[in-house]
């Protein structure tokens, strides 16, 4: 009997067959083996079809609970939380730290999970992703240079403190930190980056303030589409478009600029040339000229998004424990005072600030930005040398919090104890080791492995200029946490009056 012959009923039952064995099917056996093997896995909250859509609201403002009690329940080991559109698998512990370091980008990719959860080809550019020569901008000359530019960092520090937080020696001035750390951050930072005036331009730096925001909000909104809608809902449902084009309009001439004067002078090496972040991403960039403008811009944004919230939010926490504990203010005060007074207001200078750099260090332990670090999504079946097995598809994270609260870890771990790191360096042959910029298994914040962050070099420098310039009552404000996520009290103050120096 042909298919022809068959009724027109027929017909369509024998189709639906057709597609239930050949598509159907196979996905949902596919699916099925996923939710096997994530199934093996303990669940923090509730895994049942219905109430893990309740665990998972849970999640976004319980997360740090949610956190610390799969960790303490399952160390050294995965567990795993609900979210709104997937299961999050958390691990724990030495060992599986140390596997997901080892694992090649093939299986466990980095880039890809960021891709992911940052919908980073609609929000913070393609080219960005599949070229990422600003990575080796930002470890080369950009930390290299930071020696030579420590005058413009310090510069701008003194500049856009005596304008944004105008103290005096008579009275308290009351100022809401967490958006003027932004602002100042934001003007220090593009002081290296772009350089006067442009990192003073008001717009210029509500932009790298903003951008952050709408690129995170745009990433949420993106989620929710399918791929071939989200280039539509990016134009049309976000702000990363009108952001780009404001960036477009503050850095395109500077671009330009720099361009023109080298077909002035024939050569990429002219005289005067500014040492900055668009210099040094055009000298990168030489044999990458197509859509220069947007590639430059795109790269500029993506690095402010990088480097102005994160430390924005160090600084923040650093200033609401110093408020919270002046005792400490002498003796970091005297630390800084006996390096600059020996080294000036150097790079060098910095390095002598151990028990500053222990400071930051000891509030980004107990504060943090994120309860979860290390993101990696799953390629392909990932297992762990304790037997762990992670379905292909999977966004894995290390329970840092966890870790940083852990008492077999760091003794009174929920204790703010300033110098603990610095007091580590002066045991024998331990001096360089116990920095913040130092890779160190039991502290996550930069991360671990090949992805630690290539930044940390000019964050922990730039955090502790600004910490060295500023002159110390109260509680320590709670994080707002949403998610894994938490940054400081949005709404907190902090009282500030000019030291008078003493005679």
């Amino acid at each position: 009997m042909s298919f022809n012959s068959l009724t027109p009923l027929s017909q369509a039952l024998a189709l639906g067959a057709i597609f239930l064995a050949t598509l159907a099917v196979p996905r949902f056996l596919q699916w099925r083996a996923r939710m096997n093997k994530l199934n093996a896995i303990p669940t923090v909250g509730s895994d049942g079809f219905f109430s893990s859509h309740i665990s998972a609201r849970r999640f976004k403002n319980h997360a740090q609970e949610i956190i610390t009690e799969g960790y303490q329940k399952y160390p050294g080991q995965a567990f795993k939380v609900p979210l709104p559109d997937r299961w999050a698998v958390i691990v724990s512990g030495n060992d599986m730290i140390e596997d997901i370091k080892k694992a090649s980008g093939l299986d466990l990719s980095f880039q890809e999970a960021i891709t992911d959860t940052m919908q980073t080809d609609y929000t913070l550019g393609l080219p960005a992703r599949i070229d990422t020569y600003q990575v080796d901008v930002v470890r080369s000359p950009l930390t290299r240079n930071l020696g030579a530019r420590f005058h413009d960092l310090r510069d701008e520090i003194a500049a856009s403190f005596a304008d944004l937080i105008p103290a005096k020696t008579t009275e308290w001035t009351n100022v809401p930190m967490l958006f003027t750390v932004m602002q100042i951050v934001s003007r220090t930072t593009n002081r290296f980056f772009v350089g006067t005036p442009l990192c003073r331009n008001p717009d210029y730096i509500n932009l790298n303030i903003e951008f952050t925001i709408d690129a995170f909000q745009g990433a949420q909104t993106l989620q929710r589409y399918p791929t071939f809608l989200k280039s539509i809902v990016r134009q049309f449902m976000t702000n990363v478009p009108s952001c780009l084009k404001r960036a477009t309009g503050h850095l395109e001439p500077l671009i330009l600029e720099r361009l023109q004067k080298e077909e002035e002078y024939g050569t990429s090496d002219w005289p005067d040339k500014p040492q900055d972040l668009i210099t040094w991403l055009l000298d990168e960039a030489r044999e990458r000229r197509n859509d220069l403008i947007y590639n430059i811009v795109s790269r500029v944004l993506l690095i402010n998004f990088a480097a102005i919230h994160t430390t924005s939010m160090t600084f923040t926490n650093a200033l609401f424990h110093l408020a919270a504990n002046p005792h400490l203010a002498q003796p970091l005060r005297e630390e800084v005072e006996s390096a600059v007074n020996e080294l000036g207001w150097t790079k060098a200078a910095m390095g002598k600030m151990r028990k500053l750099d222990s400071f930051v260090k000891e509030t980004q332990r107990l504060s943090g930005l994120s309860g979860l670090t290390m993101s990696r999504l799953a390629l392909k079946d990932f297992t762990f040398s304790n037997g762990t097995v992670i379905p292909a598809g999977t966004i894995i994270n290390v329970a840092s919090h966890g870790m940083h609260h852990d008492d077999a870890v760091y003794e009174d771990p929920d204790a703010l104890k300033a110098f603990r790191f610095s007091d580590m360096r002066v045991k024998d042959g331990e001096s360089i080791k116990h920095q913040m910029i130092t890779a160190d298994p039991s502290y996550l914040v930069f991360g671990a492995g090949r992805h630690m962050c290539p930044g940390r070099f000019f964050a922990v420098n730039e955090l502790k200029a600004l910490l060295g310039h500023f002159e110390n009552d109260g509680g320590f404000p709670p994080n707002d946490w949403n998610g894994g996520s938490a940054s400081p009290n949005r709404f907190a103050q902090v009282m500030f009056r000019k030291r008078v120096a003493s005679a």
